[in-house]
């Protein structure tokens, strides 16, 4: 798995260069959403702390699932679980899918490995999913708020108060369809994304403050 250095960067630019945007925002929290598994973290006492889930993890699998019997759904590592038993209602990578058309050679390779059914709907892929008795068809903006929904609920349980703001790192190459879909899927989560970084970016400013202070943190692609 491809490294990052951390989540730091995220909060240097609220805490020291934004400091008016955060006294207007209230706490920003920052989160890497990433294709296989994702982080939270939140700038606290001087320093960041990157949170852990209910499992005591630092990092959630970007997983989503759906059960065909009682219609439940789960995120995360309880999602991640069910890959093996109900993989056709299992879905993950929809990173690879937001912000990208039925047709893109991408989406076209990648529906070829996954157990989930892609539909095409308005030239747009849609996940296809059994969710009790019935099916339904979510768009990868939909399945990645629900990832971000869990991160906020992470960072919301450590800090016990509301959180509405948000930074989110997203890969170098995405254009500006994939950003604009990334920012729906934080609006859908009831996030107000605040700022989206390039993880190489993150990772730059992150190894200068690893310097100054010495601390280092992983982000995950």
């Amino acid at each position: 798995m491809r490294k990052f250095i951390a989540l730091l960067l995220l909060f240097v630019f609220v805490s020291d260069e934004d400091a008016g945007k955060e006294k207007k925002y209230g706490t920003i929290i920052g989160i890497d959403l990433g294709t296989t598994s994702s982080c939270v973290g939140v700038y606290k006492n001087g320093r960041v702390e990157i949170l852990v889930n209910e499992k005591d993890n630092r990092i959630t699998p970007s997983y989503v699932a759906f059960s065909a019997d009682t219609g439940d759904r789960l995120i995360g590592d309880a999602a991640k679980n069910q890959l093996t038993t109900n993989p056709e209602n299992t879905v993950f990578d929809a990173k690879r899918l937001i912000g990208r058309e039925f047709t893109d050679k991408t989406v076209q390779a990648d529906m070829k490995l996954w157990p989930f059914k892609v539909t095409n709907q308005n030239g747009k892929p849609y996940v296809n999913v059994a969710v009790g008795s019935e099916r339904k068809e979510f768009a990868p903006e939909k399945i990645s708020a629900l990832v971000l929904t869990k991160m906020k609920n992470i960072a919301e349980s450590y800090l016990g108060y509301e959180i509405k703001h948000a930074i989110v790192t997203v890969p170098a190459y995405f254009n500006d369809a994939q950003r604009q879909a990334t920012e729906d899927a934080g609006t859908i989560a009831g996030l107000n994304i605040v700022r989206i970084i390039n993880e190489p970016t993150a990772a730059a400013i992150a190894y200068g403050l690893d310097k100054h202070n010495g601390t280092l943190f992983s982000l995950f692609p």
